[in-house]
């Protein structure tokens, strides 16, 4: 403008080229507001942000970053992390002396890099147990032993998790107290110590009851039942964690719904975990999740090595909506909803309950991209 004053122009066209640029620029600009930024791209978490968390579990493969690709998938779609194994207790406490944090280090590491929680699994399990532990027969030393594993792995990421699996399935099908070291030493009273012990070295965590079958009748009364006895003895208790190992057929949408009901009516957060949607045959005798358990591998129970027929597609698709409808319909019930792993090679719905089968439980095929069941769930927020 201040050039144009310079030049040798009669008033009236100046004016005239000073108006001309004037709506030039303001043509500009709302063309340029006009433009549509660039948005984030729709993702499951995104679309359930305001809903409850939606996780994953992770292997120390995944843990360490060892695949790009993958690793990138596990930053967009995911904002809660569990560690698939490398928390039990085998592994992070493997003798009475010694721990071993590197790897869990390196998931609160990357959940921190990625804007991402960490729900801590777990602090008690019969299973995948440190050996020590089953050497110890009196009640006090047990005690002295919990303590120095809860305070030490609990205490070490204090303030940094966002929950923790205080004691991961302690109740068996029939209802009853698993028949667990911890059960044999210390009895029934051993439950509210470690969620005492837990409160004490964590009180911001919330802590949860973590199982599998909790839709089995049988199963759910013996889990109240215990939980009342856990709120009883004055023990924090903030959550159950129903394992959705579940099937295309069962259970039905009507027991998924009314076990959240019943566990929320405790005063209870509930949280879906290790979900997965299994499409394979069940063989005979097998039931639940109990890792203990193993079949023989046969044509019968690993039929689709090709690939999954389109039938079986749109049934899982079908299931995945269904079960979200049904979480979205009890958000206010719901704080976490987390897969059991991140791509269909990753399940160890491949290894169990026989080795080497070829399943298809999860939101990703074996090459990360998303499966029409990952498509339907988003559908649901449109």
């Amino acid at each position: 403008m201040d050039i144009l004053l310079n030049l040798s122009i009669k008033k009236p066209a100046l004016m005239k080229i000073k108006n001309l640029l004037i709506l030039s620029l303001a043509f500009l600009a709302a063309c340029k507001s006009s433009v549509p930024l660039e948005t984030e791209p729709i993702t499951i978490k995104g679309k359930f942000a305001n809903n409850f968390y939606l996780g994953t579990a992770l292997s120390l493969k995944q843990i360490n970053e060892l695949d790009s690709i993958q690793s990138a998938l596990i930053a967009r779609e995911f904002n809660a992390y569990t560690a698939e194994n490398v928390m039990k207790s085998m592994h992070i406490h493997p003798s009475k002396d010694t721990f071993n944090f590197a790897a869990s280090d390196r998931l609160f590491d990357l959940a921190k890099k990625n804007n991402a929680v960490v729900h801590g699994h777990n602090l008690l399990w019969h299973s995948q147990l440190s050996k020590f532990f089953e050497e110890i027969k009196d009640s006090t030393e047990m005690v002295a032993a919990l303590t120095n594993h809860i305070y030490t792995i609990a205490g070490r990421y204090k303030g940094r998790t966002l929950s923790w699996d205080v004691v991961n399935e302690a109740v068996e099908g029939d209802g009853s107290l698993r028949k667990s070291v911890f059960l044999e030493v210390m009895g029934a009273g051993y439950l509210p110590i470690v969620f005492k012990l837990a409160a004490a070295v964590d009180p911001k965590a919330d802590l949860y009851y973590n199982d599998y079958s909790m839709t089995v009748p049988v199963k759910k009364a013996g889990v109240i039942e215990m939980v009342k006895n856990i709120q009883a003895a004055g023990a924090k208790i903030d959550g159950i964690g129903m394992q959705g190992h579940w099937h295309l057929d069962s259970p039905t949408i009507e027991e998924i719904e009314t076990s959240i009901l019943a566990y929320s009516a405790l005063g209870l957060k509930v949280a879906i975990t290790e979900l997965d949607i299994d499409v394979l045959p069940r063989p005979k005798n097998v039931e639940g999740a109990d890792i203990s358990q193993k079949a023989e591998i046969d044509i019968l129970n690993n039929p689709y090595t090709a690939g999954l027929p389109e039938s079986l597609v749109a049934a899982q698709t079908q299931r995945y909506k269904d079960i979200f409808e049904l979480f979205l319909k009890h958000q206010d019930k719901i704080s976490r909803v987390t897969f059991w792993g991140v791509n269909d090679g990753d399940s160890w719905k491949n290894n169990f309950p026989a080795k080497s089968r070829t399943n298809y439980p999860l939101l990703f095929d074996r090459n990360n991209k998303p499966k029409l069941a990952y498509d339907a769930i988003l559908s649901l927020k449109d």
